[in-house]
């Protein structure tokens, strides 16, 4: 990886310096062509690296423009040249005499195939990146997702699956760590609405880690996901703009930013969006006696409309101290308010199917969150390449406030029933301090040892009211269901690991330390439980290479899962009052040993990768329903003396459970042209659930259910990505998730599809695209429920299909497609510098 530095870093910090510091003599001029050697295709953002002879501290150079030509002034001198570009070999000419201005004519270069083990070269070059822990995907280029958000992005990355509630999983695990460039953030905290807020246009590539080495936090038993921010390297002034619009009702724009010189950076990115998000539901339910005798039924249907207006900017300054030093500040501040409504109808029936009542319970719900977040990084480079020392501080803090007023009313007697409101006010205050140092030796840097420290501080305070709103505005609140939640998450981790290569056999072995300190305190009932505990997390991995093309992985590592956000809030949902979700408090992590075996083989125009992965899981999260042993009670007008009763239930999730988790992965690539790109992803893994519940049903009595559940499941994904004629970009994605079952639900399987087409305009300077969420409006989750005395078939869809038109404006800037994302001085936050 040596050959990326002057691409990125070294040049673009070192050009005017080396400039500014000729001497009198009048400049040469040094200019030339570099072309792809297969294609004979320009390259851009080529670099031409001038390093004296006499004076190796003295570097110039420059960078090719689009028609991959490049013309640096220098003072006369004896130079070594060299031309270099990401994936391709360098082109090197040493102790040139260059006394006037010189032509060094075309250079052509070829692709390295050495580097091809960790770069897979396709249309967008570098559209995925393989490393010894995990793949980078390059999702700059993704035409499905404009005027999109970042959960948009993360449903087309391979091995990532979003189901309808915006909730994301890993290989079909929702135990995944989300990051923003490499550490926790006030937008991935409080819920998934709030990771919502980060445009899809903000993000340069994600970094998928399904075995995380001991320098990440041990969160996530799934791996994690490290979603990197766009920042451009480019020298100068250049941005973007980017406007949308679409159906469901939704606009917005953003502009991007950045300034660079030669010894500091200032970047933004700034977002509005408007998103209206309609939605439904429905629940059939059946209850029973003891003896299993049909009692009633109720139908539910829901009809959600959401309207979110939401602003977020991202602003930095990168200050270079000198040429082996930098300080980074940056300020995120994100802001939206919601307004929306759930619509419930509800249809009782006795026994005979024949109609009782019918009531309609209506929602309103005005939110509001607001995220502030505050980083500091620096990032000090000793002589011996690699060997760095960073220190990060964070602050952020997000609140979340929703205010709901429930109504309902039995129709056709227009019976007002007495209206419900809930508050709920959620504040969350994190700090992080954080220390890396990593340090190279021996034989070309084959070696290296890390050391490193985090800190995060995490207070969390949840204030629930619920009651009963009068009509001259007072409110009286319900004891019994009211309360506030404290929640502190202390963590401090240590870690230190040590990798080495052997010739085709490379070597990471480390150990991490985390030491826990929870306290739980429900503040108006006076419970207070505190839970310190100190953990060991080891990992390692093991790489060999068969040939330039061909590589084998082995890798173990230690993870556990804390309880977060809605896992832990103990306060129910009440826009029905018959079928209830609430949170837990007092849940404890899931601890989890992984193992992943995992292939490469790549041809010229076809890569295929593999990995067989097991995971052992206890005290897993289990969202259990359950009857909680209260009814809803509603006045029958035509026979008063028998009301209608409906059992209710709770949907909560616990520590029920030992999960075993084996399963294979497979992705393939194909390009067989230019600018052409196929790519499949299959998903296959069994479950085998151990564990027992016990509770008291709604007649009374106690029941122990037996939740051992063996379940095969398995998604796929299909990508393709060609050009059409008229210089027309179009891309397709195809998803599908499999059935799957446990002991009390069985989810069917679900097929959706995106497509996007895109044309450059403007002399290639602006991009207008076109693109369909869920075309054929079929995203949604149907569920058979099974407890003791109900039965429940459900139908949830989060948001209906969405088209979406975009324009998009750059100045100074490549386009997206021809943007090699090469690596900069921050680099994205936790990138791991030994490959093995």
């Amino acid at each position: 990886m040596n050959k990326l530095i002057p691409v990125t870093l070294f040049l673009l910090s070192l050009v005017g310096y080396a400039q500014g510091a000729q001497g009198p003599q009048e400049p040469i001029k040094i200019t030339g062509t570099v072309l792809d050697q297969e294609t004979d295709q320009p390259l851009e953002y080529a670099t031409l690296v001038l390093q004296s002879v006499r004076n190796p501290e003295k570097v110039t150079g420059g960078i090719t423009d689009a028609s991959g030509k490049f013309e640096v002034e220098t003072a006369p001198g004896n130079y070594n040249v060299s031309v270099e570009y990401i994936s391709y070999k360098s082109y090197k000419l040493n102790n040139q005499s260059l006394r006037s201005s010189t032509d060094l004519g075309v250079i052509r270069l070829s692709l390295d195939v050495a580097q091809l083990a960790e770069v897979e070269v396709v249309g967008e070059r570098t559209t995925v990146e393989l490393r010894l822990d995990k793949k980078v995907y390059n999702v700059g280029s993704d035409l499905t997702v404009k005027g999109g958000s970042v959960t948009d992005v993360l449903s087309n990355v391979p091995s990532v699956s979003v189901d309808v509630e915006g909730n994301i999983s890993l290989r079909g695990n929702e135990s995944v760590r989300i990051l923003i460039n490499g550490k926790p953030s006030a937008l991935s905290g409080l819920s998934p609405e709030a990771l919502q807020q980060l445009p899809a246009d903000a993000i340069e590539k994600v970094e998928v880690i399904t075995n995380p080495s001991a320098r990440y936090d041990a969160e996530g038993t799934a791996g994690i996901l490290n979603i990197i921010l766009k920042q451009s390297k480019t020298a100068g002034v250049n941005g973007s703009v980017n406007v949308y619009t679409g159906h469901p009702e939704t606009y917005g724009g953003s502009l991007s930013l950045n300034l660079r010189r030669d010894n500091f950076n200032i970047f933004t990115n700034t977002t509005y969006r408007y998103r209206s998000g309609p939605g439904n539901a429905l629940f059939d339910q059946e209850n029973f006696d003891s003896n299993g005798n049909t009692l009633s039924y109720q139908n539910e249907i829901r009809d959600y409309q959401r309207k979110d207006k939401s602003f977020n900017t991202n602003v930095g300054f990168e200050l270079f101290l000198d040429e082996s030093s930098s300080i980074t500040n940056s300020f995120v501040f994100s802001k939206s308010n919601g307004d929306n409504t759930v619509n419930v109808d509800f249809s009782n029936f006795d026994a005979n199917r024949t109609p009782t009542i019918q009531r309609n319970r209506f929602t309103t719900e005005d939110e509001f969150e607001e995220e502030v977040q505050y980083s500091l990084n620096y990032q000090k480079k000793f002589e011996r390449e690699g060997h760095i020392l960073t220190f990060d501080y964070q602050y952020s803090k997000g609140i979340d406030n929703e205010n709901s007023i429930i109504e309902e009313v039995i129709l056709g007697d227009n019976i007002a029933l007495d209206t419900e409101r809930t508050i709920d006010d959620q504040t969350q205050v994190s700090q992080l301090v954080q220390m890396d140092y990593v340090l190279p030796f021996g034989k070309d840097n084959q070696s290296q040892f890390e050391l490193g420290y985090r800190g995060t501080f995490n207070n969390n305070n949840t204030d629930f009211d619920f009651g009963i709103q009068q009509p001259n505005g007072d409110f009286n609140s319900d004891s019994n269901f009211s309360n506030e939640l404290n929640y502190k998450e202390y963590v401090n981790a240590a870690y230190a690991q040590l990798g080495s290569k052997f010739n085709k056999f490379s070597i990471l072995g480390g150990l991490r330390m985390e030491a826990s300190d929870i306290g739980i305190e429900l503040v108006n009932s006076n419970e207070l439980t505190n839970k310190d505990y100190v953990n060991w997390f080891p990992s390692i991995f093991l790489g060999y290479e068969f040939s330039e093309k061909e590589q084998v992985t082995l890798s173990y590592s230690k993870r556990l899962r804390r309880p977060r956000s809605r896992f832990i809030n103990p306060f129910p949902s009440r826009s029905s009052n018959t079928n209830l979700f609430q949170g837990n408090a007092d849940l404890d992590p899931t601890f989890t040993d992984s193992y992943d075996l995992g292939y490469l083989k790549r041809w010229d125009k076809f890569t295929f990768t593999t990995s067989g992965y097991f995971n052992r899981s206890t005290g897993v999260f289990q969202f259990v329903s359950r009857e909680t042993g209260d009814f809803v009670t509603i006045e029958n007008p035509d026979d008063p003396q028998n009301p209608i009763v409906v059992p209710v239930q709770v949907r909560s999730p616990i520590n029920l459970a030992t999960e075993d988790r084996l399963g294979m992965e497979f992705t393939t690539t194909y390009t067989p042209k230019r600018n052409w790109r196929l790519t499949w992803n299959l998903n296959a893994f069994h479950r085998d659930l151990q564990g027992d519940y016990t509770y008291t049903n709604s007649q009374n009595e106690v029941i122990v259910q037996n939740f051992d559940a063996n379940n095969f499941s398995w998604f796929t994904r299909f990508s393709a990505k060609i050009p059409l004629p008229g210089k027309i970009d179009f891309q397709t994605n195809f998803f599908y998730m499999g059935p799957s079952e446990d002991a009390q639900n069985t989810n069917k399987g679900m097929l959706s599809s995106d497509l996007g087409l895109s044309k450059d305009v403007l002399k290639d300077k602006g991009s207008l695209t076109l693109n369909v969420s869920d075309i054929f409006n079929s995203r949604k989750r149907i569920t058979d429920t099974r407890t003791e005395n109900v039965a429940t078939y459900s139908e949830f869809q989060f948001r209906q299909r969405q088209i979406t038109l975009s324009f998009q404006y750059r100045f100074n800037q490549p386009q997206n497609r021809n943007d090699r994302n090469r690596e900069g001085r921050n680099g994205g936050g936790e990138d791991m510098d030994f490959e093995g």
